[in-house]
């Protein structure tokens, strides 16, 4: 790589950011690690209270960088099948034949909102596409596509209705960020 291709790269770096910047206020820092996480092919873990804009900050993420994007509100009720996808019984005729609906991994960008709210049986469904970027549904595996990054939202633990993500997917984050309020000088 030439050093002019590095200047051209941290300059549509800073651009990128400067963009994102425009609809969430005060978050630059957070917004710097989250690109730097993304072209490293890693995964994002943000913390925060409701109501700072995760889920904003990764749609304009995606709508920035021109990916491909989806959204999973993990609730005590969310089955693996919601997020991976599954099979359908199609009548043709007489027959009938299975079609592979895909589910909202199946995008560029995934944000996983409120993880900590899913059964600990939903987040292992989870487990698989985040460390090997492929989703197995009835014993076969699709693989998801390129890129494909997890940023995944997170409430305080304590809070209703969560709990403590496992260490084995805690490790499948690149970069684990906490999101503040905006200081009075960003507002």
């Amino acid at each position: 790589m030439q050093v002019e291709d590095i200047k051209e790269y941290s300059t549509k770096i800073k651009r990128t950011e400067e963009e994102i910047a425009k609809g969430i206020i005060g978050q630059r820092n957070v917004i710097h690690h989250i690109l730097l996480a993304i072209l490293a092919d890693g995964n994002v873990l943000l913390e925060g209270v409701p109501g700072l804009g995760k889920t904003q900050l990764v749609k304009t993420l995606a709508k920035v960088m021109d990916l491909n994007f989806s959204r999973i509100q993990f609730t005590p009720d969310l089955m693996p099948t919601d997020i991976t996808g599954t099979n359908l019984i199609i009548k043709e005729g007489d027959r009938n034949r299975f079609q592979f609906e895909k589910g909202p991994v199946f995008a560029n960008l995934v944000l996983a909102d409120e993880i900590n709210r899913a059964t600990p049986k939903t987040q292992s469904a989870l487990l698989e596409v985040m460390e090997e970027k492929t989703a197995t549904v009835d014993g076969v595996t699709r693989p998801l596509p390129d890129p494909f990054v997890v940023i995944a939202t997170e409430n305080p633990y304590g809070s209703s209705g969560t709990q403590m993500l496992p260490e084995s997917q805690l490790d499948r984050f690149m970069v684990c960020l906490s999101m503040g309020y905006p200081s009075h000088a960003d507002a």
